[in-house]
């Protein structure tokens, strides 16, 4: 010690004008520093938006520390002093921790920054009320690898700390795997919006309405009004779909008419029902023929209704129904219904029809045998 201190008076008496002109330029310096943060934190405090990423800037430079830009100052003109070198290594070494220190409160306050930008974007209670546990989580994550930087600039072997620390968080996932799985479940939901509060999905059988997000599960309101409960793992394990941005829904009808209508009705068909379609508001797709049915010939309509409410589609499908029934029945069409017909051979091979005739029509041949 008494070594250390007589090398640093010697240092001083030898050079007093550099340390001297080392002090006032880092002095210039800090001022220098300060100054540009303080504008830099007034521009990005006037800027429009609460959660702007000028507003996120400013809230990085607001953590900016002062003793981190003294020590940055001193660490700059520390050369032109010519130190010894226990007190350069010394000047390193701080400089070293305050920087890593600082570099990690910076990249804390951007995650966190643009989390809750993310936050304020979808209006997300969830997120909002997750912040506290979420800030942690960061916070012990980026000061982790901040002391093991600055172990490593000082020497130590960090190897084993590194794989100590690896074993460590694995014992914890696994002991608490379910948490962590719907945590960070429900951070992807948020994140990825594959569905927001209000908007109708469908999932696995279930179509629901999604009530809230949470941080363990989601609850959606089914249509028939039960409330289901579902582990954010869970539903993200299956396909989704999302009726919230269709914007077009397609709707099809497949009409059975009899056999007995002619072929020029059939013809026809087809523009009947576009026009019906387009009568009604709608745009047509296609119409045509599909198939030969036991008890009809089938004829498919396609058309697309721009709505997204489910209700307002519905309401467009009936109201296209209606209008096709009330212009097939004018035009002489006539819908077919699964029927079957046995005929019988008499022992010439004559057609027997398979029901008796009408009385009224036994009349009318016993008044023409008597005429004749």
């Amino acid at each position: 010690m008494r070594h250390y201190w007589d090398t640093s008076i010697a240092w001083v008496n030898s050079h007093w004008l550099q340390i001297g002109i080392a002090v006032g330029v880092g002095l210039v310096i800090y001022i220098l520093l300060s100054l540009a943060r303080r504008f830099a934190l007034k521009l990005a405090q006037s800027a429009d938006g609460d959660m702007s990423f000028t507003h996120i800037a400013g809230r990085v430079l607001h953590k900016t520390k002062s003793t981190v830009l003294a020590i940055v100052a001193i660490r700059l003109v520390a050369g032109y002093a010519q130190p010894p070198a226990v007190i350069m290594q010394f000047i390193q070494f701080v400089f070293t921790v305050a920087v890593v220190m600082q570099v990690a409160i910076w990249a804390r306050e951007i995650v966190l920054g643009l989390i809750q930008r993310r936050a304020a974007e979808g209006h997300n209670e969830t997120l909002s009320n997750a912040m506290g546990i979420i800030r942690l989580l960061i916070s012990v994550a980026l000061f982790a690898i901040a002391a093991i930087v600055i172990l490593d600039n000082m020497g130590v072997n960090v190897t084993g700390l590194v794989a100590g620390l690896g074993i460590g968080g694995i014992a914890i996932g696994l002991a608490a795997q379910g948490i962590f799985s719907d945590l960070f479940a429900s951070l992807s939901i948020i994140f990825d919006r594959p569905f927001r509060v209000g908007e109708t999905i469908k999932y696995d059988t279930s179509t629901a309405t999604v009530e809230r997000i949470g941080l363990k599960s989601t609850r959606l309101r089914s249509v028939n009004g039960e409330l289901l409960v579902i582990s954010n793992t869970n539903l993200l394990s299956k396909e989704i779909t999302n009726f919230a941005h269709l914007h077009r829904r397609r709707v099809g009808f497949v009409l059975n008419i009899i056999y007995q209508t002619s072929p020029d009705m059939l013809r026809a068909l087809p523009a009947l029902l576009e026009e019906q379609v387009k009568a009604a508001g709608h745009e047509f797709i296609r119409s045509s023929f599909v198939t030969f049915s036991p008890s009809s010939l089938d004829f498919e309509l396609v058309f697309d209704v721009f709505s997204e409410n489910y209700d307002e589609v519905i309401a467009a499908r009936s109201d296209v129904a209606i209008r096709i029934v009330a212009a097939l029945a004018a035009a002489g069409y006539e819908f077919a219904y699964p029927t079957q017909t046995t005929f019988t051979a008499a022992p010439d091979g004559a057609m027997i029809m398979p029901y008796a005739e009408s009385p009224r029509s036994g009349a009318s041949a016993g008044k023409a045998g008597k005429a004749g």
